[in-house]
């Protein structure tokens, strides 16, 4: 046995889901694909009071009732169940417009679907059922979930496992590191690019996977979308596209640069980040002890910033983000503007004495500066 094995029954920050669940509402669940949506939903329905109807979005029956936007057939198929609960809606043609008839038509019933795939999703449901939804985003499991099982000792013990492998709920309940592994690849071949892949005009896995690669050795710089599309052999164009796409299906973050002050302030590029570490070790096929890596930095500012993003989301804290740097190489890592005020933070695996760049504080009197290391994560994301 390597490392630590988390058990399969951890409480998602979402685990009631009943308090979301609205009469003629909609409750859309977003989320990577193998992120925990189907099972959190069935441990819902384990002990939901309501008489409900669940079925797969690829089902060829729901399928048949929800695209040919037949009002009688909808209303046919709901009819006696408070709850209807559509698992992997994206599936559905006409999803947006098929659910609108449903809540607008059925007095009182509740509809919950999940969607592993946003930019579709999304562009189905978006303007059909606005104002007759709510809607959550499932990440990979966070420190901040874990922490309700698992005291401070505990949680820092699997922090270094963590930086290497990640947070997805399959790979975290592992009994060695070669299983997680096996897992970490498996997400990725087969479910990582599938929504993807399934879109028209997409070249093919091994062209997304090079663009992938070479973002993944760019965690926590500056991309160059000029020097990306020269090595993958596409127009700029093409690559914003692609970027676009795996922003919409939870593999990367866009960070843009701050700038309000100062004319050298670099605020065109962005910075990308994984939805989870493990992923993007997978994809560039390192899963090197800490104790043999040269990346160590990036695997902890891209672990950190998307800890902080899950405590942001389920802490309902309303932030603007950003990362700063100047065109003469002074940077923070992370700046958060909230509460009428600017919050930065240095990211720093080990070192504790770091001063924020004179040219920042002279420009924004009065903004935080904490560095965050291994002592102090913790307090930052949980």
């Amino acid at each position: 046995m390597e490392g630590i094995i988390v058990e399969n029954s951890i409480k998602r920050h979402y685990d009631d889901l009943e308090k979301y669940l609205k009469p003629n509402k909609v409750l859309v669940v977003y989320g990577p694909r193998q992120v925990g949506k189907t099972t959190l939903v069935k441990n819902y329905l384990s002990r939901c009071n309501l008489k409900y109807v669940y079925a797969n979005g690829g089902d060829a029956q729901i399928k048949e009732v929800f695209e040919g936007l037949n009002l009688q057939k909808i209303i046919e198929y709901s009819a006696g169940y408070q709850l209807v609960i559509i698992d992997e809606a994206q599936k559905i043609a006409n999803i947006g417009e098929g659910l609108k008839l449903l809540v607008d038509s059925v007095e009182g019933v509740r509809v919950l679907i999940t969607g592993s795939s946003s930019f579709d999703l999304a562009g189905q449901i978006g303007e059909p059922l606005t104002g007759r939804k709510t809607t959550l985003t499932l990440f990979p499991v966070s420190l901040m979930e874990l922490s309700i099982e698992k005291n401070r000792f505990e949680l820092n013990q699997l922090v270094d496992q963590q930086l290497v492998y990640g947070n997805y709920p399959e790979v975290l309940s592992q009994k060695s590191n070669k299983e997680r592994e096996e897992v970490l690849n498996e997400i990725t071949s087969s479910y990582l690019l599938k929504d993807i892949l399934e879109l028209d005009r997409v070249k093919g896995s091994k062209t997304l996977l090079d663009m992938l690669r070479l973002l993944a050795f760019q965690v926590g710089s500056e991309v160059s979308l000029t020097e990306i599309a020269a090595q993958i052999g596409m127009d700029r164009k093409t690559v914003l596209r692609y970027l676009d796409i795996f922003e919409k299906s939870f593999i990367i973050y866009n960070l843009r640069g701050y700038s309000r002050n100062l004319r050298d302030e670099i605020k065109e590029k962005s910075k990308y980040y994984f939805y989870d570490n493990g992923i993007r070790n997978a994809i560039i096929s390192n899963f090197n002890d800490l104790s043999f890596r040269n990346d160590i930095g990036a695997l902890w500012e891209n672990f950190v910033f998307m800890e902080r993003m899950k405590k942001r989301h389920y802490g309902e804290i309303s932030a603007n983000i950003f990362f700063w740097r100047t065109w003469d190489g002074k940077e923070i890592d992370l700046i958060e503007e909230r509460e009428g005020s600017i919050f930065a933070y240095e990211v720093k695996y080990k070192e504790r004495l770091v001063k924020p760049p004179r040219k920042f504080v002279d420009a924004y009197p009065g903004s935080h500066f904490n560095v965050v290391n291994k002592d102090s994560l913790l307090d930052f994301v949980v």
